[in-house]
C-alpha cells in the first residue's frame, strides 16, 4: 500500500534554496488540475487572481472577488497531499492598509486551509506583509511586473535593478519566506536571486530564479491556441487547444450525423 506524501511546509520550501533543489510551482484552480499539479510532483500551487483572465474572461486581474478566491482556493486545497497551496490575495484589501490584508488573509485561510497567501508589492506593502506574517499567515512576496496595478503601470518587462533589489529586499525583511520576480530582465533576477536570502520564484524572470511558476493553462495550451496569442515566458508541454478541438468537432459531426449515440451507449428494454 502506498503511503501519503507528507505535505510541504514554509521551512521546507526555504530549505530547497539552501540546497539548490530547484522549486516547481503552477497556478490552478480547481480540483481535477490541482489533484493532477499535486499528483506529478509540484511543489506548491498558487491559486492566483489571474483566474479572471483565465477562467472568468476578464481584460485584468482587477476584478477578482475576495468570494472568488476563497472558491477556487478551497477546491485546489482540497485536492492536493504534498503541495504547499497559496492563495492570491485579490486587489484591493492589500492596497486598503494593514489591518484589511490581515483580516482579508485570515479569512481566505480560516475558510480554504490554505498554507499561505501571495501579496503583490514591493517597498509599498512592505509594513502589509509584516502584519500579516505577524499574525501567523505564511506570505509569498510578488515583486517585479504588478499585474494589480495595471491602471498605473501598465504590462511591461521590468528593467529597474535599483528598484527590483529595494522592492525584494524590503519584502524579505518584513517576513516573506519567498518572491514571485515577474516579467523581469533575467541577468537582473539572477542578481536579486543571489543577493536574497529566500527563494524566488521566476515567471518571465529566466533561469536564474530558484524556482519557475507557469499557469496550468499555458502549460497546456487550453485556452489561447494560436502561438502569437501564448505568453513569450510560457513553454507548451503538451497541446490540448489541439486535441480538444479535434475532440469536439469529430462529437459535433457525430451528432449532426446521427452516429452517436450508438445502441451501446443508450438504453435498451428492461429485462
Amino acid at each position: 500500500m502506498a503511503t501519503k506524501k507528507s505535505a510541504l511546509s514554509v521551512a521546507r520550501i526555504l530549505k530547497m534554496k539552501e540546497t539548490g533543489e530547484k522549486i516547481a510551482m503552477v497556478t490552478a484552480y480547481d480540483y481535477p488540475t490541482a489533484r493532477m499539479a499535486d499528483a506529478a510532483g509540484i511543489d506548491m500551487i498558487l491559486v492566483g487572481d489571474s483566474v479572471a483572465s483565465v477562467v472568468q474572461g476578464r481584460p485584468t486581474t482587477l476584478g477578482v472577488r475576495l468570494e472568488d478566491t476563497i472558491y477556487h482556493t478551497e477546491m485546489v486545497q482540497r485536492a492536493v497531499t504534498r503541495a504547499l497551496v497559496v492563495a492570491d490575495v485579490p486587489f484591493p484589501y492589500c492596497q486598503l492598509g494593514p489591518m484589511e490584508a490581515v483580516r482579508a488573509c485570515a479569512r481566505v485561510v480560516k475558510e480554504t486551509n490554505a498554507g499561505a497567501v501571495k501579496i503583490e508589492g514591493g517597498v509599498k506593502r512592505a509594513e502589509t506583509v509584516r502584519a500579516v506574517v505577524d499574525a501567523g499567515i505564511p506570505v509569498l512576496g510578488h515583486c517585479g511586473l504588478a499585474p494589480q496595478s495595471v491602471k498605473a503601470e501598465g504590462y511591461r518587462v521590468q528593467r529597474d535593478l535599483d528598484r527590483l533589489l529595494e522592492d525584494a529586499t524590503a519584502i524579505q525583511d518584513a517576513g516573506a519566506f519567498a518572491i514571485v520576480l515577474e516579467c523581469v530582465q533575467r541577468d537582473y533576477a539572477a542578481e536579486v536571486t543571489q543577493k536574497l536570502r529566500v527563494p524566488t520564484i521566476g515567471i518571465g524572470a529566466g533561469a536564474g530564479c530558484d524556482g519557475q511558476i507557469l499557469v496550468f493553462h499555458d502549460v497546456f495550451n487550453y485556452a489561447d491556441g494560436e502561438p502569437e496569442e501564448r505568453p513569450k515566458h510560457s513553454r507548451v508541454y503538451c497541446d490540448l487547444h489541439k486535441i480538444i478541438d479535434g475532440g469536439l468537432r469529430e462529437y459535433v459531426a457525430d451528432v449532426k450525423e446521427g452516429r452517436f449515440p450508438s445502441d451501446a451507449e443508450s438504453f435498451g428494454p428492461a429485462k
